[in-house]
């Protein structure tokens, strides 16, 4: 959208939490007799975004993947989670059908996580990267310290594809994962003044928060929602 009186583009802050099915937020966040079922509705009427689990367990239907879409409003975007056979096992096959699957959600789909714990394959990198669906969005998250060179950040880069946790990179947009509460009102206020200036550049951000018994990561996104909107105490 753009910022008001600049003419310029902002970005857009999607914060949410992984995974939106927890039958322990009733009443804390979801209301007390929400139905499973209704979960994700309830959830999407609060945050614009959810970092999608199912995804990587087992291959949705297209059927499935609309049904979600279905219950969401417009402007809330799904950042599902690479298929396991492909990330993890290799079935790089798959890609074409996981891509085709994932572009059911329409206008709906935010990123792809890709989630490698292998350590540093290159030719299975370049088979990877190659194999992406140039007209959607991915993020990349390498866990194994032996893909933290140059080299690999350029390889990601050149296929338009951004790292996880990182704010700097050609990529349109930032992806973010929260794994450590708690955080304090400081922390979420430091968050949210790193995360400002990429917004004000037009580059969305995607902030996912780790889930608990408790619903902590979905208020702890939705006070850095109201933080990056807004700067004063």
């Amino acid at each position: 959208m753009a910022a008001a009186g600049t003419g310029r583009v902002s970005g857009t802050l999607y914060a949410g939490t992984s995974g939106f099915s927890y039958p322990t937020w009733r009443g804390a966040f979801y209301p007390a007799d929400s139905r499973p079922a209704e979960f994700l509705q309830r959830y999407a009427e609060r945050l614009p975004s959810v970092e999608l689990i199912a995804t990587y367990r087992r291959m949705p239907t297209a059927e499935q993947v609309r049904r979600w879409a279905a219950q969401a409003p417009e402007g809330f975007l799904f950042a599902p989670k690479l298929n396991g056979q492909i990330s993890h096992g290799g079935k790089l096959a798959l890609m074409p059908a996981f891509s085709a699957l994932m572009r059911a959600f329409g206008d709906r789909l935010g990123p792809i996580r890709i989630q490698i714990v292998r350590a540093r394959d290159d030719a299975f990198l370049t088979e990877l990267l190659g194999s992406l669906d140039a007209e959607l969005r991915h993020a990349i998250d390498l866990e194994h310290e032996s893909w933290q060179t140059a080299d690999v950040d350029e390889a990601v880069a050149a296929a338009g594809v951004a790292r996880v946790g990182e704010l700097d990179g050609p990529a349109p947009f930032r992806y973010l994962r929260m794994r450590e509460p708690p955080y304090d009102e400081a922390a979420l206020a430091e968050l949210a003044g790193r995360l400002r200036p990429l917004l004000a550049d037009g580059i969305d951000v995607f902030c996912f928060f780790r889930h608990e018994d408790d619903p902590r990561g979905a208020h702890y996104a939705l006070r850095l929602l109201e933080l990056a909107a807004d700067p004063s105490p």
